[in-house]
């Protein structure tokens, strides 16, 4: 059963609930790659740190297990607790936990600080994603869907390109922009209302309904598994593009910051034409498209020598995860209940930053072992087999049309 708060004849975008919203999922990029341009400074920081080299490296996706662990008990919590209230609290603990790494001493405490990040994190997006569910239908919610990553790759753009400049002033200063998400509050507690909760009788005829439709659990698991991999991929760029451009002799401060601007600019324009490209080619046909894209980026890294080609990888590679992932949102809310929207994008959520802390767990040996070339090229290779495997669907349902 869907709930729906009211209906409105205005484009979604306009749709104040929907722009408060947008402003939420804007600060999950805040989260982890803000910081990316000051690591290398944060490493000769704390040079004494004899661990200074895994930490740095780990304070990007240590958001990421706060979330993977908690965001399943937070769907729960916002199941249970209230969408609106879980979700403000959420922002007001990103704000002072973000910002926190400006004054604390050392690397453990920003780490912790860190942390507890995450915890925010997993309350704003699974509050979020259960909202967008109850507020809108449709393709009102698969258009919010592909504004939601546009907002995150838009609000990262201009996050990222700040932290850029700022960290080269000091390393501790893109813990300032956390600060930021505060000036959101004030429409988020005027416009987001908690929905309607369903009466005994509904919830119970919704319990009985996904009892008999428990197909929904296995799909959901598949798209879980789906979207960790693919985020496992993805956070190879915040995590290891400055390490790679420091290796390659670049100001990697600077450049850090303007190539992932780049990444998300060109996924936060392609995400504003999802709705549109989803309607043309299906949910197959975007993720062939999207893992097309992004394999073809790390491939051109594979042999990028110089700043040009290394911006049309990461724009690539921007683009094609943009396709692929609104989707993962629009099937999940599709699938689940209305009454287990919050258990769904918690765990959904979870899958994301699984993925995210992995990745440098992964990547590490693989650049030991075989140097950024053997890393670009081998995550080149898993995209084309994940391109491939959803060409061939998509493939089928076009020559099934009549």
């Amino acid at each position: 059963m869907e709930t729906v708060v009211s209906t409105r004849q205005i484009p979604v975008w306009q749709d104040r609930r929907a722009i408060a919203l947008l402003m939420a999922a804007s600060l999950t990029t805040m989260a982890n790659a803000t910081i990316a341009p000051a690591l290398p400074g944060l490493e000769r920081l704390f040079a004494d740190d004899p661990n200074a080299a895994l930490l740095t490296r780990l304070l990007v996706p240590a958001p990421s297990l706060s979330v993977a662990i908690l965001a399943p008990f937070a769907g729960v919590a916002v199941d249970r607790i209230g969408r609106r209230r879980l979700l403000l609290f959420g922002v007001v603990l990103f704000v002072l936990s973000g910002s926190a790494g400006l004054a604390l001493p050392d690397l453990p405490t920003i780490f912790a600080s860190r942390l507890v990040l995450g915890i925010a994190v997993a309350l704003i997006m699974t509050a979020q994603t259960a909202l967008i569910g109850d507020y809108f239908t449709g393709d009102d919610r698969n258009a919010l869907t592909g504004l939601q990553i546009s907002a995150r790759n838009f609000g990262g753009l201009v996050f990222i390109l700040t932290a850029g400049w700022v960290a080269t002033l000091s390393p501790r200063l893109p813990f300032a922009i956390y600060g930021l998400a505060a000036a959101f509050l004030p429409l988020m507690w005027l416009v987001i209302v908690e929905p309607p909760r369903p009466s005994q009788a509904a919830d119970a005829r919704q319990a009985s309904e996904s009892d008999e439709q428990g197909g929904w659990r296995l799909l959901l698991a598949l798209l879980v598994l789906l979207q960790g991999a693919t985020n496992m991929v993805f956070f190879v760029m915040p995590t290891q593009l400055s390490f790679f451009l420091d290796a390659q002799g670049y100001d990697s401060t600077m450049m850090t910051g303007s190539a992932l601007g780049v990444l998300m600019l060109s996924g936060g324009g392609l995400a504003l034409l999802y709705a549109r490209i989803q309607r043309a080619i299906g949910c197959a046909g975007i993720f062939a498209l999207g893992y097309g894209a992004m394999g073809l980026g790390f491939l051109v890294l594979t042999v990028a020598w110089s700043m040009p080609p290394i911006f049309v990888a990461v724009a690539a590679i921007g683009a094609g995860y943009a396709l692929v992932s609104p989707s993962f949102v629009a099937l999940a809310l599709e699938l689940a209940p209305a009454r287990k929207r919050g258990l769904a994008g918690g765990i959904l959520t979870a899958s994301i930053f699984i993925g995210q802390f992995c990745s440098p767990f992964l990547s590490i040996p693989v650049i030991i072992a075989h140097g950024y070339a053997g890393l670009f090229c081998g995550s080149a290779l898993l995209l084309a087999a994940m391109a491939l495997a959803a060409a061939v669907p998509a493939a089928v349902t076009r020559l099934r049309k009549p």
